[in-house]
This record gives C-alpha cells, sequence and structure tokens, in this order.
C-alpha cells in the first residue's frame, strides 16, 4: 500500500478504467533512471564549452604573442598554419590513395593536380624524415629547433616557410639551376661532332648556339633533333657521370651517387615530368590557378627538354 501510494506520488502509477467500469491504478516501477548528476548527460554541450574555452585561450596567448614578441609570433604562427596545411594535405593524399586502390587507378592516369599533390608529398617526407629521425633521442628537439632556424630551407619543407622566405628560396632554387646550365651545353657542344649524321650535327649546334646568345630555341626546333638523344653519344644510358650530376643539380636530386642511381633517379624523374605535362595538356593551361601557373612553367620547361634524353619512343 504504501509503496503504490509512493509510486503514484512520483507519476510512476496510472488510472485506467477495468472491463466492469471500475477505475484501476496501474503502477510501473521503472529499474533505471537517467542521473541529473551524471556527466553523459549532455556531452556535446560540455566539450564544446571546453573546446570554446581552449579556443579563447590559445587567442589571447596569440596576442599576447604578438604584441610581445612580433617576431617568435611570426615563426609561431607560420608553424602552426604548415602544421594544419600539412595534415589537410595528409587527408587530401589518403583519399587519393584510397581512390587508386580501390579503382584500380594508375599514378599516369591520375589528374593533374592529383599527381602533382601525391609527387610533391612524396617529396616533403622524404625532406622532413631526416629531421625527424634526429629529433627521436631525448632532448634533441631542442638541437633540431635550433637548426631548423638557421638552415630553414635546408630542413624545413615548403609548408613551413614564411612568405618572404618562399620568395627568397624560389629564387636561390633558379640561382642554382642556372650555374647548372653551362656545363650541361658545353657537355652536349663536345657531343655534337660525335653524331652519325651531318645534318643533326648542324642542328645541334645552331640550337647550341641559339642558346648562348640567350635565344629560346622552339619546341619545334627541339622535336627536330630528338632521335639525337636516343642513342649514343647523348641517350641516356650513354651519358658520362658528369652529365648526369648536372643534369641532377638541375633537377633538385642529390648528385653525390653511384652512376647507376643516377641513371635510375634521373630516368624515373624525367617519366614523371613526362606524365605531369600530359596531365596538364589534358586539363588545360587556363583551367590552373595563379600559385599552380607559377610552379608549372618549372615542370614543362623540364620535359620539354630533358625528355629527349630518353629513347624516341617515351618522348612526347
Amino acid at each position: 500500500m504504501l509503496s503504490g501510494m509512493a509510486l503514484c506520488r512520483t507519476r510512476n502509477c496510472r488510472f485506467m478504467m477495468g472491463e466492469d467500469g471500475r477505475r484501476m491504478r496501474k503502477c510501473v516501477l521503472l529499474l533505471y533512471q537517467p542521473c541529473h548528476l551524471s556527466t553523459n548527460s549532455k556531452p556535446k554541450s560540455m566539450l564544446s564549452l571546453i573546446a570554446s574555452k581552449a579556443k579563447y585561450a590559445n587567442e589571447k596567448y596569440e596576442h599576447f604573442l604578438e604584441r610581445k614578441f612580433p617576431n617568435f609570433y611570426l615563426l609561431y604562427s607560420t608553424f602552426m598554419k604548415g602544421f594544419r596545411m600539412l595534415m589537410t594535405e595528409a587527408k587530401e593524399v589518403g583519399r587519393i590513395k584510397q581512390r587508386m586502390n580501390h579503382q584500380g587507378i594508375p599514378f599516369h592516369q591520375l589528374p593533374y593536380r592529383e599527381m602533382e599533390k601525391l609527387r610533391q608529398f612524396r617529396r616533403d617526407i622524404i625532406k622532413a624524415a631526416p629531421v625527424v629521425i634526429i629529433s627521436i633521442p631525448p632532448f634533441a628537439n631542442y638541437l633540431v629547433f635550433v637548426l631548423m632556424y638557421f638552415f630553414p630551407r635546408q630542413l624545413l619543407i615548403r609548408h613551413f616557410w614564411t612568405p618572404k622566405q618562399r620568395e627568397e628560396f624560389l629564387d636561390i632554387y633558379h640561382r642554382m639551376r642556372v650555374e647548372a646550365y653551362p656545363e650541361i651545353l658545353d657537355g652536349l657542344l663536345n657531343a655534337v661532332p660525335k653524331l652519325s649524321e651531318r645534318n643533326l650535327r648542324n642542328q645541334m649546334f645552331q640550337l647550341c648556339t641559339q642558346v648562348q646568345h640567350g635565344t629560346h630555341p622552339q619546341v619545334e626546333n627541339l622535336h627536330a633533333v630528338c632521335t639525337a638523344f636516343s642513342g649514343p653519344p647523348l641517350g641516356m644510358k650513354r651519358l658520362d657521370v658528369q652529365q648526369m650530376k648536372a643534369l641532377s643539380r638541375v633537377m633538385f636530386l642529390t648528385p653525390h651517387l653511384p652512376a647507376f642511381l643516377l641513371q635510375h633517379r634521373l630516368g624515373s624523374h624525367i617519366c614523371e615530368i613526362q606524365n605531369l605535362d600530359c596531365a596538364l595538356l589534358k586539363l588545360g593551361v587556363n583551367e590552373l590557378s595563379e600559385e599552380e601557373l607559377k610552379r608549372s612553367p618549372r615542370h614543362r620547361c623540364c620535359c620539354i627538354v630533358w625528355s629527349y634524353y630518353l629513347p624516341t619512343t617515351s618522348s612526347p
């Protein structure tokens, strides 16, 4: 009786009409009721509150750094933006890889932007790997921070460069490439007399003379001499070590490797550039953004000039 009254007061009892018209009371005992003191009642609101507090504290900290330590704030903001960009790019690369595995799409059939993203991300990971390995021992990360501060171009990937550093480093890379051009041109001139066809020798000599006088050769003229690079002495398998080292410096590959590794890396690198060039032709240059246009001339220049070091069947 007492328990029925208690259940009725707690609104766990309901009044119903029986078959004979009498009023009956039906009590239901709930074995579980949610506790209002539990943290599971509104977990989303609690997490959003914590996230908003953390965001507010982070904004206050950034304003403090910007006001008191502007130089350090520039490095801090560049690092945070670069880290977010790197994580976003890693997710995009993962989605591209997953689609390639599920649909069986080879690398050379990817669209231009996806192909370039995979290629550049792989180069960034290879560049960052030594820094990560060095920072593994205890307290070694402080040494890494010092090295990254004094040698950002050699140790940091492009995500962690400031806008000023990006422009400065691109100029440095351009000068490094220009410094290797005379050696490559001298190698071509020394190899011209060894060509068997007289007409081919004359065309090669004219092209080299034009480049020496600052005239850019036409693509048609390059196509006319492509057979000179399909065999000795200018074929990829016939180049000497100095010529391969000069070509490696132009393409920003390590020249301090044995001859067979230099040859292999040059061949694979040129094939990648050819695939990028074909994908770019399918996309259309008009579809590129301003940032993409700044990068694409470097790839097309390398492809037009150095693809002739591959056999004629693989040239564009």
